[in-house]
């Protein structure tokens, strides 16, 4: 069965998530998902706030970007929102925007190597493991939580290109996959990632989440035409999507035959009722697709 969630973008202010997150507990919503976006709102204290002010919902956060983050952090964090809400936080890594890294100093000359240090060690103190590690970005030196989830968790990377993706697969537990990738982009995300899985001798299930841009009521094909120009994929052929709840439940599966686990809808950056749009998707998208 194919998941579904919407996002709470953080073009919104951070007092409008309250009324947002309470919509998507009432309407029945499978996952509220949250971005850290350079220089909006931070993605473990929206996120605590998500959990707090919901009792079902799960809340992800895609992505926390590694270079603003020390592992020991990440680590600390997110074993707090696990411990504290069990089984209902859903975190993701990447590398971050790269200017806007650089824009706080923090940009690595190997996004790469950095990620892959970075979730080797966040996994293994997840994991309730003591670690030592003297890399080229991380360094611990016998560090171990206190607090640990008490259960297993699952550790997410954000990727678009061939070598994350094979690192995604090797060394994360599931990936994420931006608003810019069509169903034969999760396809060929999929091959990549099992490449890793390989490589890894990993053969264990690995989520794959999509972003799926959506438009829904009064001028939405136009919205959604403006945000793919804007982002410079107004040409790519079946990406988004804009119209009624059937026309969304079709772009879900075929993002769900080409490889996604599950699928959160994007709503543009100027819609007009971001509640309205998560009860669109809990109410009339989720039926159509469970059908």
């Amino acid at each position: 069965m194919t998941g579904l969630g919407a996002v709470f973008r953080p073009q919104l202010a951070p007092e409008r998530l309250r009324a947002v997150a309470r919509v998507a507990e009432e309407a029945g919503l499978e996952e509220l998902w949250l971005w850290e976006d350079c220089f909006r709102e931070g993605g473990i204290s929206t996120a605590a706030a998500a959990l707090a002010w919901t009792e079902r919902v799960r809340v992800g956060v895609g992505l926390l970007p590694v270079p603003l983050r020390n592992v020991a952090v990440t680590a600390m964090e997110a074993a707090t929102l696990h411990r504290m809400f069990p089984g209902r936080a859903v975190l993701g890594v990447g590398h971050g925007v790269q200017d806007w890294m650089g824009q706080v100093g923090a940009r690595a000359e190997s996004p790469l190597t950095l990620l892959r240090e970075h979730l080797v060690a966040l996994r293994a103190l997840l994991g309730g493991e003591r670690v030592t590690t003297k890399g080229r970005y991380v360094r611990l030196d016998d560090v171990a939580l206190d607090w640990p989830p008490e259960q297993g968790v699952e550790v997410l990377a954000g990727a678009t290109g061939p070598r994350s993706l094979r690192l995604a697969g090797e060394a994360a537990d599931g990936t994420v996959l931006t608003a810019n990738t069509p169903p034969d982009g999760v396809r060929r995300a999929r091959r990549l990632i099992d490449e890793g899985r390989a490589v890894a001798g990993r053969s264990e299930a690995h989520r794959v989440v999509v972003y799926l841009l959506t438009a829904t009521g009064p001028g939405a094909d136009e919205r959604l035409r403006d945000e793919l120009v804007a982002e410079g994929v107004g040409d790519v052929h079946d990406l988004g999507v804009a119209g009624d709840a059937e026309a969304v439940a079709d772009a879900v599966r075929r993002l769900a035959e080409a490889g996604a686990d599950t699928v959160i809808l994007q709503p543009t950056g100027d819609e007009p009722d971001p509640e309205g749009f998560v009860r669109f998707a809990a109410e009339q998208v989720r039926p159509l697709v469970v059908a």
